[in-house]
């Protein structure tokens, strides 16, 4: 329970005392050096925090490490908290107690970081009541906690760039992480056709199976595209006006071949570190699009309620059952063995979640 803090003040002869509400004390991924996330983060009790008037204390429930997160940690992001800090940026939890002046959250109401903030990977979070955004609380904690980065990038690709209609194509590549998961599923709501890559490892047969599950249309690995003309390939699927990449390099290529007279691709990734290589004459004779997107940079651009609308769409469309993911439950005890997981120390691993 939160705990009050006494201050006496000592005025024209009187003694006052005012009461302090304050967090209970944190546990909390730490770190005060860039480098490897494995070797300069450590787990560490962090003081009690003031709960000002319009202030909300969470008790965290769940968050995930995103590759965002590492590369945070790492350095190597555009946008980073000042050192020291706490990792993690989004997550869920539940309202342990508000400042006076807060109306509507009350203890016990589930909420989750909207936009995501820097943090997220500690027992207790004191943020101003605008950081916070309530949902339902039928809604598993595991998705609320992954919802407003991955499969809002998702939904804002889909939607933002091409006017697709019932009936066309998107092509991506990264098809098994969590964004392409759901550009499958969103797609498929739309009577959008999908096109999936996928990298050339053992279990890609059942990784085409689970795709083919949540409704992809055609998977292919890179190397069954090694071929004069991958349109071939299409049957009956129409040549795809966008197309999504987040790996760079030759998975990026392919996407490009695959896109139609005009088309777009959005590039929201780069996971090989590998550079995007666009030939002339897919300027100059196809008229191809290359655009950007960045989640973040949006939801900072004043969206943060266009964005809770959307979040608040996912959530249902999650109750429903017609939105899912691959995600594993780490206890937070439990946290560097998730994190390895993360960077990838034990071969492809579904999304890790932190549990509180």
């Amino acid at each position: 329970m939160a705990c009050a803090r006494f201050i006496s003040l000592k005025t024209s002869g009187m003694v006052r005392a005012f009461s302090t509400l304050m967090s209970p004390p944190s546990k909390a991924v730490f770190y005060d050096n860039l480098g490897p996330p494995d070797t300069v983060t450590k787990i560490i009790e962090l003081p009690p925090v003031e709960i000002k008037a319009n202030d909300v204390c969470v008790k965290m429930l769940a968050s995930p490490i995103n590759p965002s997160d590492i590369n945070r940690i790492e350095g190597v992001y555009p946008v980073r908290p000042p050192l020291p800090a706490v990792g993690g940026y989004e997550g869920v939890g539940e309202v342990h107690s508000v400042g006076e002046a807060v109306q509507g959250l009350s203890p016990g109401d589930l909420v989750m970081a909207s936009p995501p903030s820097p943090g997220a990977w500690q027992t207790h979070v004191v943020r101003d009541k605008s950081f916070w955004h309530k949902f339902d609380r039928r809604t598993p904690v595991e998705y609320a906690a992954t919802v407003t980065i991955n499969p809002l990038t998702a939904l804002r690709m889909v939607e933002d760039f091409v006017d697709l209609k019932s009936g066309d194509a998107i092509v991506q590549n990264g098809a098994t992480s969590m964004v392409g998961q759901c550009v499958i599923q969103l797609a498929k709501l739309r009577g959008i056709h999908t096109i999936n890559i996928i990298r050339d490892r053992s279990g890609s047969d059942e990784a085409k199976e689970k795709l083919t599950k949540l409704g992809a249309d055609q998977v292919y690995t890179e190397s069954q595209l090694n071929v004069k003309n991958v349109k071939s390939l299409l049957d009956n699927v129409p040549e795809p006006a966008l197309g999504l990449n987040c790996v760079g390099g030759n998975a990026a290529s392919l996407v490009l071949k695959f896109l139609r007279q005009g088309g777009t691709m959005v590039t929201y990734g780069g996971m090989s570190k590998k550079p995007i290589t666009v030939s002339t004459s897919s300027f100059i004779f196809k008229e191809l699009s290359l655009k950007g997107f960045w989640l973040q940079k949006w939801t900072s651009s004043g969206n943060t309620e266009a964005s809770r609308e959307m979040v608040d769409y996912l959530l249902g469309l999650i109750r429903e059952g017609k939105l899912k993911y691959d995600i594993e439950l780490t206890p937070f005890s439990e946290f560097h063995a998730a994190l390895d997981k993360a960077l990838g120390k034990h071969g492809s691993q579904p999304k890790q979640v932190i549990k509180f």
